[in-house]
């Protein structure tokens, strides 16, 4: 027999079995430390049960559950003339009251910053809504319309002019609409400002006003900023309330931003078939379709004792473990939700660390040994 063969065989089997010891160790293995250099506990790590699964759902319920009463109106009220607004002002059998304003043809070149000469054979005249809310018009003098529908602004105009023309005839309509907008921004085909005319300006009429929304949309993340307020829309969630997103009313100044599901990723690592990053589908992603979207658990290393999901929230980070030998688990890695920026980890097996570790000590090696134990 030769000696420093078989010497080195038993230490192969030596260190295996010291391998085989520790690589049977289970769980996630955390270490942090602070700014001092001293090690902080690691998270516990939560056993995905059915109970865990029914908290987690109250949990996201009351984050979602953001008060929108003050959005919906079922019956929009009809548009107020706002500074800035050009009206169309005719006195019908007195032609010569129309040539006090500013033409309709400059001030839709002014608002739009095309060529006044191309409109300007548009023959009604237009008359401004000034700084302070009103229109100067003959024999009315300065008239404030600022907040006034059209149908008012007629009624104010014609008490006015009754005083110098018997049974005034007059037709009062917004030539350009120019005091109040909305901005739409992020996945959408055309952002940009939208302005608020005589149309209900709901979220879904300016969605389809800027050309509707891209294939790379999340209808989970539409963000509406009022102020200093911010709303978080989830279309999806808001057909499930029985919330009509076309009664979800905009006001001037708004702020729309349609996010990309791109921002809204899940990163699966570990001993699945294929790791990747996944886009969730407008919000929504499970574990089981996380690990089927990645061709599930690898069958030569992974161990279905030890699945991970990994959530950093603004308090702590949090570990959920998922054992999927159990009954009934992979029902509920159906009803596991998963978050955005979620780190779904799949650990190997102890045999599979074993080999790992030997190969890392003795590259070669375990092949070697193999092949003296067989020589005859």
């Amino acid at each position: 027999m030769n000696l420093p063969t078989e010497i080195l065989r038993w230490r192969i089997v030596a260190a295996a079995g010291v391998l085989l010891l520790a690589g049977c160790s289970t769980g996630l293995q955390f270490r942090s430390e602070d700014s001092k250099g001293s090690t902080e506990p690691p998270p516990p790590t939560e056993m995905i049960t059915e109970q865990l699964i029914a908290a987690e759902k109250q949990t996201n319920a009351r984050q979602g559950d953001q008060d929108l009463s003050r959005l919906v109106v079922s019956h929009p009220p009809p548009y107020a003339i706002g500074r800035g607004d050009v009206l169309s002002i005719v006195v019908w059998d007195h032609p010569e009251l129309a040539g006090g304003g500013m033409t309709a043809a400059t001030a839709a070149a002014d608002a739009n910053g095309t060529n006044a000469s191309a409109a300007a054979n548009v023959p009604q005249p237009g008359f401004v809504v000034d700084h302070q809310g009103r229109i100067q018009f003959p024999f009315a003098g300065l008239l404030p319309v600022e907040g006034l529908t059209e149908e008012a602004a007629r009624a104010l105009l014609t008490q006015k002019l009754a005083r110098y023309i018997a049974n005034p005839n007059i037709t009062l309509r917004v030539q350009s609409y120019r005091s109040k907008r909305v901005y739409i921004d992020g996945e959408v085909k055309q952002p940009g400002l939208q302005a608020i005319n005589d149309i209900p300006m709901t979220l879904v009429e300016a969605l389809n006003r800027a050309g509707g929304l891209l294939p790379t949309a999340d209808q989970s993340r539409i963000a509406l900023e009022r102020g200093d307020e911010r709303y978080r829309i989830n279309l999806r969630d808001l057909v499930q309330r029985g919330i009509n997103p076309g009664n979800i009313m905009l006001a001037p100044g708004d702020v729309v931003r349609v996010h990309s599901r791109d921002e809204s990723k899940v990163f699966v690592s570990g001993e699945v078939v294929t790791p990747k990053a996944l886009t969730m589908h407008n919000g929504r992603l499970t574990l089981n379709e996380a690990l089927g979207e990645t061709g599930g658990i690898s069958p030569l290393s992974g161990d279905a004792r030890q699945i991970y999901v990994v959530r950093k929230t603004p308090e702590r980070t949090r570990v959920f473990q998922l054992d999927a030998r159990l009954a009934g688990s992979l029902a509920m890695a159906e009803s596991f939700e998963l978050r955005p920026k979620d780190v779904v980890y799949v650990a190997a097996s102890p045999l599979a660390n074993w080999n790992r570790h030997l190969s890392l000590l003795f590259p070669g090696a375990l092949t070697s040994a193999v092949g003296v134990t067989n020589r005859p």
